[in-house]
């Protein structure tokens, strides 16, 4: 197995144990993440992302589909419980990959966000959070600063 496709199995199995610093390690300085909540520079606030999604109850499925020297691709199927409201959420996720200095150095994920959000909140928010980016990502940016202020890392 590429060494490439050992780092995403650590990246996501770290995920399922919930260990954000193990996940953390997997990236390099440099690195970006991009998804259709977050849009993520460098190593820290990846690491702040990953701290908030492991304080929670989220489980991942997930299979390497390609790693080799310059990119990774992932097929990821998280179930979690969406804090804000409570419900239950399955998430097929196509994650993919770039690499540095056998690190993460861009990581994108791209899903159905109008699925996602229907089942993260329903009614008329899902409705407007699942069609309009801007505030997806703007409340996504809210929360996670929101978390970082009240659980400072030491």
């Amino acid at each position: 197995m590429h060494s490439n496709a050992l780092l995403l199995e650590r990246l996501f199995s770290s995920l399922n144990g919930k260990d954000d610093k193990s996940m953390a390690s997997c990236y390099h300085s440099a690195a970006t993440f991009r998804d259709i909540a977050f849009n993520l520079n460098g190593k820290q606030e990846i690491h702040d992302m990953w701290r908030m999604i492991c304080s929670g109850d989220i489980r991942a499925t997930f299979e390497v589909l390609h790693a080799d020297d310059e990119t990774g691709r992932v097929r990821v199927v998280d179930e979690y419980t969406f804090s804000d409201t409570g419900r239950k959420v399955t998430n097929v996720v196509d994650s993919r990959f770039t690499f540095k200095d056998h690190l993460v150095l861009e990581h994108r994920d791209t899903c159905d966000p109008q699925a996602w959000a229907e089942m993260a909140m329903g009614g008329v928010s899902g409705f407007l959070a699942g069609r309009v980016g801007p505030l997806r990502r703007f409340k996504a940016s809210r929360k996670l600063k929101k978390f970082v202020e009240e659980h400072p890392t030491t």
